[in-house]
């Protein structure tokens, strides 16, 4: 059995400039943000980012590492659109390949299964297949002869995810309502980074939770980070809400102000220092 802990820097070590790179978690829930600020402090970009989009997206539209990305929707969810991505989109920074949640669900699900699309209904009929003239459709060989969209694989070189608990093999755990599709993630990039709100052994994962809520299993996943609030300041239920007031500061806060106060520090204790600091500053 492989102890596969490393840190924050050691997994950004690892990536590189063009990749293909997924983010799990949902809008402003669950979002791997440790791992996303330590990708900020190197020079990576050029990158294509396969994602449910939040305010990973937002980072990193920003601070102009994405070439392409490849999402349904980018969402801060207590407010509606993320500002620092349609700032971006607005100055043409990067393309857009736009399809909707069950068409991205699938394409997941067929990476994951080494397959090069799966046929699928979601889409028919809406104008995606116009904002995205790539699609393609297929047709039923069987007797039906029925007309699907042939969703393309989102096979990614890496992927990068938050749980609540995980051990250091890479089992990892989640505790809230929602599992996303982070193990779907996993299962469809060459290499996953699992961080976590807290490291714990392998016998504990089962003691007091059900056994459904360990979604991502070893196999798929190459490296975990124990990150305490790692996912701020979205959600991570329930080991702690979306920090709601820093979040309207991070919407409403011109980028080159707010990435010199967070985000200018050389590791990821440096920003959760400032967060704290601008909240003693509010009381």
């Amino acid at each position: 059995m492989t102890d596969k802990t490393m840190t924050a820097d050691d997994v950004a070590s690892r990536l590189r400039s063009g990749m293909t790179i997924g983010i799990g978690g949902w809008g402003s829930r669950r979002k791997p943000m440790a791992l996303v600020r330590a990708l900020l402090r190197t020079e990576i970009a050029d990158l294509t980012v396969v994602s449910y989009g939040g305010p990973d997206i937002g980072l990193l539209a920003a601070a102009g590492r994405i070439r392409r990305l490849v999402t349904a929707f980018v969402t801060l969810d207590s407010i509606p659109l993320e500002p620092h991505y349609r700032a971006a989109r607005e100055r043409g920074d990067f393309a857009l390949t736009e399809v909707d949640e069950a068409m991205f669900m699938w394409g997941l699900t067929a990476a994951a299964n080494r397959m090069s699309f799966l046929p699928v209904r979601a889409g028919l009929g809406s104008d995606v297949m116009r904002v995205n003239p790539e699609l393609r459709t297929v047709t039923s060989p069987y007797e039906d002869g029925e007309e699907f969209v042939a969703v393309p694989a989102l096979r990614m070189d890496a992927a990068l995810v938050h749980l609540n608990r995980a051990d250091r093999l890479g089992n990892g755990q989640y505790l809230g309502p929602d599992p996303y599709f982070d193990d779907l993630f996993c299962e469809a990039a060459d290499t996953a980074y699992v961080s976590c709100e807290q490291l714990v052994e392998t016998a504990e994962l089962t003691k007091d939770a059900a056994p459904q809520t360990l979604l991502v299993k070893r196999h798929s996943v190459t490296g975990v980070v124990e990150t305490p609030n790692g996912a701020h300041f979205t959600s991570c239920a329930p080991d702690h809400g979306r920090d709601e007031a820093f979040q309207k500061l991070y919407a409403t806060t011109p980028w080159p102000e707010f990435a010199q106060r967070f985000l200018s520090g050389t590791s990821e204790h440096d920003y959760q220092s400032a967060v704290q600091a601008w909240h003693k500053e509010q009381q």
